[in-house]
C-alpha cells in the first residue's frame, strides 16, 4: 500500500489523524509519496515517529517557527521572498529525526518542482538522492513566501506547483492500494487570516490557491476511474498556510475523515463524489 500525503501548510496536521485510524485499521504504509508539509509529515512517520511523538513535535510549532519576516520583506516587489527559510528548514529538521533517505524504515518520495526546466522532480524512493532535510524544504518553497531550496546548484520550489496530492506519482510504483489524504488549498471563501497579508501577496496567494485546487480536481477526478483501488481521505479542516494553532484539531478531524472512510471501503460502500 502506498500512503499519499497532500500539501497543505499547517492543515498537515490532519494527516498525523489519518495514519493513527489507518494504524488502527491493521494497515501500514509500505511505501509514502508526500507533497510539501505532507511530506514532512510522512517523513516523521517514516522514520520510526509514533502517533504520540508526533503530536508531541508538532504541538511545539508555533507560527514564529514557519512564517517568519525576511530582512528586505518590506521593500515589495524587490524582496526574494516574504518569509526567511531558515526557520522553516529549522522546523522540518526538529520534526524529522532522520537526515538521509536511507536512514527512514519505509520507503519516502519526495515531490519539487524544478526551478530551472519547470518539471516535477523526485527526490528519495525512485528519484534522485539529496540530504533528506534539504529535499523536504525544497518540497516546501513556494515562491515569494519562501526563498527557493537548493540541491546540488539547482533550485527548487514546491511539489504542488505540480502535484499537491500526488497520486500520478505514487502510480509509479504498482501499488495494489493507495491511501491518499488531501488537505490542500480548496475554492470559496477566504482563508483565515489572508486579509492581513500585504495586496501582492493575498493577490498572489489567491491565484496559487484556485492553480492548485483546480489541479487536485482533476487529479481526483481523473482516478476516480482508475483500477487501482483508492481510498481518499479529505478531512474538513479550517484553511490557512500558518494556522498552527489549529495543530490539534486538524489532527482530529483527519482522525474522524479517516475513521469514516476506510470504514466505508471496508465495507465497499462508495464514498461520496
Amino acid at each position: 500500500m502506498v500512503v499519499v500525503l497532500s500539501g497543505g501548510g499547517a492543515k498537515a496536521a490532519a494527516h498525523v489523524g489519518a495514519i493513527k485510524a489507518l494504524e488502527e485499521w491493521g494497515l501500514t504504509a509500505g511505501h509514502y509519496v508526500g507533497t510539501s508539509m505532507g511530506a514532512v509529515i510522512a517523513a516523521g512517520f517514516a522514520s520510526g515517529l509514533t502517533y504520540e511523538e508526533m503530536l508531541v513535535r508538532i504541538g511545539r510549532v508555533s507560527k514564529g517557527d514557519v512564517a517568519r519576516l525576511a530582512p528586505f520583506s518590506l521593500v515589495g516587489p524587490f524582496a526574494s521572498a516574504l518569509l526567511r527559510g531558515g526557520p522553516l528548514r529549522e522546523t522540518i529538521s526538529g520534526l524529522v529525526p532522520a537526515r538521509r533517505f536511507g536512514e527512514l524504515g519505509v520507503p519516502l518520495t519526495v515531490t519539487a518542482t524544478d526551478m530551472e526546466s519547470g518539471n516535477l522532480v523526485l527526490f528519495g524512493a525512485g528519484g534522485s538522492d539529496a540530504p533528506l532535510v534539504d529535499a523536504l524544504y525544497a518540497s516546501c518553497a513556494l515562491p515569494v513566501l519562501y526563498p527557493p531550496g537548493r540541491i546540488a546548484g539547482r533550485r527548487y520550489a514546491d511539489g504542488g506547483l505540480h502535484a499537491v496530492l500526488p497520486l500520478d506519482v505514487a502510480a509509479q510504483f504498482s501499488p495494489d492500494l493507495i491511501y491518499a489524504v488531501n488537505v490542500g488549498p480548496t475554492l470559496g471563501p477566504e482563508p483565515e487570516g489572508q486579509s492581513m497579508l500585504p495586496g501582492m501577496v493575498r493577490t498572489h496567494d489567491l491565484a496559487t490557491r484556485i492553480m492548485m485546487a483546480v489541479q487536485i480536481a482533476a487529479t481526483i477526478e481523473r482516478w476516480r476511474g482508475s483500477s487501482t483501488p483508492l481510498v481518499l481521505v479529505e478531512p474538513k479542516v479550517t484553511q490557512g498556510t500558518f494556522g498552527v494553532s489549529n495543530a490539534f484539531s486538524h489532527v482530529e478531524a483527519g482522525y474522524r475523515a479517516a475513521a469514516s472512510e476506510l470504514a466505508r471501503w471496508k465495507e465497499g460502500t462508495p464514498s461520496p463524489a
